[in-house]
């Protein structure tokens, strides 16, 4: 839908391996993109459990409750063969290499989950960019727009709180995969049935 250029700058949020039934294919897709676009990949809470789930087995049975299973499915693996190895060496490199804490520009702030208003983003911890999920805790310190997925909108519609605005729009449930321009405020939607939808935030 947003057919992006070689000029643009897309910023994706995490949670590729969440739930869905071809996660594998989320990530062939988003390397893919690497080649249309300056893609800027977040690491969400679901890929920290993945690569937590081959180093630490003990971890291993949250993460198979929270789309370990579907995930493990889309590579074809068994739980009792899963390490990093399993995966395809440019998947592995993607999570481990590509993907970033978080991504600033000289107006917003791209998070997975959440900021502590006081602290710049090189003092966040890692509990709060990758679990918390959202409150009203007023603007962050440096006066900018702080975009974040995490936690879902059931009603299918981004948050905008003015100074955050959540679009995560509960595409895993019966909601919308979002995408929102942060410039124009415009957003595009598509969900499980292959249906999309164009909307606008009110302007500020």
């Amino acid at each position: 839908m947003i057919q992006p250029h070689a000029a643009d700058t897309i910023v994706t949020l995490g949670d590729y391996v969440d739930r869905g039934p071809d996660s594998r294919g989320v990530v062939e897709m988003l390397l893919a993109l690497e080649s249309d676009c300056r893609l800027v990949p977040l690491l969400g809470n679901h890929e920290q459990m993945m690569l937590e789930a081959a180093d630490q087995p003990e971890t291993m049975s949250g993460w198979l409750m929270f789309g370990g299973l579907e995930t493990l499915a889309s590579y074809g693996l068994a739980r009792d063969a899963y390490e990093h190895d399993s995966i395809p060496a440019a998947h592995r490199a993607f999570f481990t290499e590509r993907c970033r804490e978080w991504y600033e520009t000289g107006t917003h702030l791209f998070v997975h989950a959440g900021v502590e208003p006081q602290l710049p983003l090189a003092e966040q911890q890692m509990e709060v960019l990758r679990w918390d999920k959202l409150r009203d805790r007023g603007p962050h310190q440096s006066g900018k727009t702080v975009i974040c997925g995490h936690t879902r909108q059931v009603n299918g519609l981004p948050l905008d709180l003015g100074h955050t605005i959540c679009i995560d729009t509960w595409v895993y449930g019966e909601g919308w995969l979002t995408c929102l321009d942060v410039a124009t405020r415009k957003y595009w939607q598509a969900n499980q049935r292959g249906e999309s939808r164009e909307g606008e935030l009110e302007k500020v």
